[in-house]
């Protein structure tokens, strides 16, 4: 059954850069940052941060850049200190929090299940859909012929579905087997020739209006549409009775899905602000200050979908959504950001009915979990055990710990190690629990010295112009991580 679904680079922009000038010029009149970072009692210090940077040509030589780097190294320490404080990060709290999007996607579909538990349809009622006719499954074979292809190309490809005509009229449910034999649609070759369930309107006009006159059983002449040379049947009620019926509930259920969504927002009077648009163009540029930010982007009765709320839905949706949200029309981005209001008020209503994942959910989520916890434990090559038996106090164990997060980064940026972040559910919840900053003036101080070492290097190579000739790095793959951790008192969040 189908079902609503909820689980839908670092740019340098102009409000960056002048950000930038307006900090470089308040830190001259500053005491010199010695610290990048800090995760509780653990810090990251410039002098390393422009030693891994400067000394690697990987790494590109900007504040976006070093600031990645800072928030990747605050999210590492923070799992690895929790492994040396014996934490598995395993218990039921921590899974529902760095599981969140999973969860979610669960919850509603458990309330989505109560919401549309109705009976399969009757035999009678099959029958009644399938003869009135009003959706239909067609099966096809496809010659097909590539677009700008050479007339004697279309009469070859003409001539072999003429010939293939008779057969398939003969051929009865064995239309199948030809379909899988000699159609050239990879999508439904497999299937038989099967095109699924459809209502008018849903090809082209050439293939609509000759499937739309077919019988039960009866099979089309050769159609040429501009995909090329078709032979269409609609199979009897008896050949496809299982399929028409499951095909039948799925469109039930999506139209019941569709309704609900909308008597949703009116119900809720989703409304979007004129100025969303802007808002979400300049956000998804300056995602860390966006995560603290509560802006409203849509108000609804009983709340609002604000600028924090957005950035941590994009970290559950495909990478590319952030990406292309700059370049979206202001209907578009409308568009989504009711659907992410809706996503949110599903959610809500899956809470307010108390609904809860069954044995095999938590099965899922638990095995999704375990499994991240073992990618980034072996990473490190770091386990509560392993650290247990290799230092002596907790002191010693953060200190081991901590020598494999500095090891594995420093590779990183040298090129000598794939990254791999920290999910960035997890990472919110590590620092949920944590007190952890990261220092813009420490930021730009690293960078400072790591342009003065890039430099140093290449001068001593006998290369011009230094820094500008180094090759740049493409950003570590995966989401930035989610920041909506509690700081250290006084700690300003990240430009």
């Amino acid at each position: 059954m189908r079902r609503s679904s909820l689980v839908l680079p670092a740019l340098a922009s102009t409000v960056l850069l002048v950000t930038w000038g307006c900090d470089a010029l308040r830190d001259a009149f500053s005491p010199r940052a010695d610290l990048v970072a800090r995760a509780n009692s653990q810090t990251l210090s410039v002098d390393r941060v422009a030693e891994w940077a400067g000394g690697s040509k990987q790494v590109p030589l900007d504040p976006v850049a070093l600031s990645r780097v800072a928030y990747v190294w605050v999210d590492y320490a923070l799992f690895a200190q929790e492994l040396a404080a014996g934490h598995d990060l395993r218990d039921s709290a921590t899974v529902m929090a760095a599981m969140w999007p999973v969860v979610s996607q669960l919850k509603w579909d458990r309330l989505h299940e109560k919401m549309t538990a109705r009976g399969d349809l009757s035999a009678q009622q099959v029958d009644s859909a399938y003869n009135a006719g009003q959706q239909r499954i067609f099966q096809h074979i496809l010659l097909q012929v590539p677009p700008g292809a050479p007339d004697s190309i279309t009469a070859k490809k003409r001539r072999q579905a003429e010939q293939l005509l008779p057969q398939a009229r003969s051929a009865g449910a064995r239309f199948a087997q030809l379909a899988t034999r000699y159609s050239d649609d990879p999508g439904s070759k497999a299937q038989g020739g099967s095109l699924g369930l459809s209502g008018r309107g849903a090809y082209v006009q050439a293939f609509e209006d000759a499937a739309w006159q077919l019988g039960p059983g009866e099979v089309s002449p050769v159609i040429k549409s501009p995909f090329g040379f078709h032979i269409i049947r609609r199979p009897p009620l008896a050949e496809v009775r299982d399929s028409f019926k499951v095909a039948l509930q799925d469109r039930i259920v999506m139209h019941a899905d569709s309704v609900y969504l909308d008597s949703l927002a009116i119900r809720k009077r989703i409304e979007v602000s004129s100025r969303a648009p802007s808002y979400v163009r300049t956000a998804v540029q300056d995602m860390e200050t966006a995560r603290t930010s509560g802006r409203v982007l849509v108000s609804y009765r009983g709340g609002s979908l604000r600028e924090r709320d957005l950035v941590r839905w994009l970290a559950a949706l495909d990478p590319q959504i952030p990406q292309a949200l700059p370049n979206a029309s202001d209907e578009q981005i409308n568009q989504f950001l009711k659907a992410i209001t809706q996503r949110q008020l599903l959610i809500q209503e899956a809470d307010s009915a108390k609904v809860t994942l069954t044995a095999d959910d938590w099965q899922q989520v638990r095995a999704e979990h375990d499994s991240a916890i073992m990618m980034l434990g072996s990473i490190l090559n770091l386990s509560p055990v392993m650290l247990r038996d290799s230092a002596p106090t907790p002191a010693a164990r953060v200190d081991f710990a901590m020598a494999r997060v500095n090891d594995y980064l420093e590779k990183v940026l040298h090129g000598r190690a794939r990254f791999f972040p920290v999910p960035p559910f997890l990472a919110e919840t590590l620092r949920d629990r944590a007190h952890w900053t990261v220092d813009e003036a420490g930021v730009r101080r690293a960078l400072e010295r790591a342009q003065e070492l890039r430099g140093d290097s290449t001068r001593a190579q006998g290369a011009p112009n230094g820094p500008q000739n180094a090759p740049r790095m493409v950003p570590a793959p995966g989401p930035a991580p989610v920041d909506t951790a509690h700081r250290a008192p006084g700690a300003r969040p990240p430009r």
